[in-house]
């Protein structure tokens, strides 16, 4: 079971499953997000669109995650994990970027994923402090490693100078 980091685009790695940084309404947005959209195609727009809304506007909740295929993306499926907008640290932002990779990392493993790219999830337009998101990240990576059945491979994908030494210096100095 290993935990890596490469540099590069999200949207051109093989894995069994890529996790998206996605939004609440599952709307294509910008970033991780909309790179992974126009790599996959407008099939990835209409199958978000297809899961139901809890409330107006909101497909999947913050802290959580959904599934789709992964159409013309090199995987099987995309797991849309839902991090959360930086407001300060007092509105419980640690905890639901914990759950959101929880979540996001026990579909992959429920969909048999051996391999998983995953990105800084809440660290680009979301605004989460790089480090502490680092930290939430890698520390759900490596319990998941552990208790997961079919997990194997996670490959933090980055294409960010900041987060990827911060990533860098998180995984060889734990």
């Amino acid at each position: 079971m290993t935990i890596v980091l490469q540099r590069g685009d999200i949207a051109t790695v093989a894995a069994d499953v890529i996790v998206n940084a996605a939004n609440e309404s599952l709307i294509a947005g910008g970033g991780v997000d909309g790179a992974l959209h126009d790599a996959a195609g407008p099939q990835l727009q209409e199958a978000c669109l297809s899961i139901p809304e809890l409330k107006p506007g909101v497909r999947c909740p913050t802290g959580d995650a959904v599934v789709t295929p992964a159409f013309q993306l090199d995987a099987e499926f995309v797991v849309h994990a839902v991090g959360p907008l930086w407001r300060g640290g007092g509105h419980d932002e640690e905890g639901l970027l914990r759950r959101a990779c929880r979540r996001a990392l026990q579909l992959c493993d429920e969909h048999h994923a051996e391999t998983v790219a995953m990105p800084a999830i809440s660290c680009g337009a979301f605004g989460f402090p790089v480090h502490l998101a680092v930290d939430v990240l890698v520390g759900e990576a490596r319990s998941a490693l552990t208790s997961l059945e079919n997990l194997r491979h996670l490959t933090f994908v980055i294409d960010d100078d900041e987060v990827e030494d911060a990533f860098r210096e998180r995984l060889e100095h734990g």
